[in-house]
């Protein structure tokens, strides 16, 4: 057989093939999701809470119910953090609801009460710890990449 024949005979399996993976691909995508009142209003219950380490996690709205964007309320306990300072390439939000946190920017701290925000651009090294005596209650609002 010709070399010539050898690859137009590759480039057709490889279309063929291709076209093979994408409609399986078509078939696993999950329906989209219908929106609706009783799905769209979310009240938070600590039963429904997922238990971490350091306190509790939940998810208000996550990646796979919006488009891309995250609402999550963490609940730390005093002298504890999520996790060390790291970074990411989304931005995020927190926003202070109860307790207090010492917010780390880029080698920076600041600590900060209730009623107040930070705003951790894409990329910065960021943390957030509890340094208060109770529990540490805030939002983070994130737009999460798929």
């Amino acid at each position: 057989m010709k070399p010539v024949s050898i690859i137009k005979i590759a480039i057709v399996t490889l279309i063929i093939q291709s076209a093979q993976a994408q409609e399986t691909k078509k078939e696993t995508v999950p329906a989209e999701i219908k929106y609706s009142i009783e799905n769209c209003v979310n009240h938070f219950e600590l039963d429904k809470a997922t238990k971490t380490k350091v306190g509790y996690q939940y998810w208000f709205a996550d990646k796979n119910f919006t488009q891309e964007n995250t609402l999550k309320m963490s609940i730390v306990e005093p002298g504890k953090s999520t996790h060390a300072p790291h970074h990411h390439p989304e931005e995020e939000f927190f926003y202070i609801l109860e307790g207090t946190a010492e917010f780390f920017l880029d080698g920076k701290t600041v600590v900060a009460g209730p009623n107040t925000s930070f705003y951790c651009p894409p990329n910065a090294e960021h943390g957030i710890s509890n340094v208060g005596k109770t529990d540490l209650k805030y939002l983070v609002i994130k737009k999460d990449l798929k």
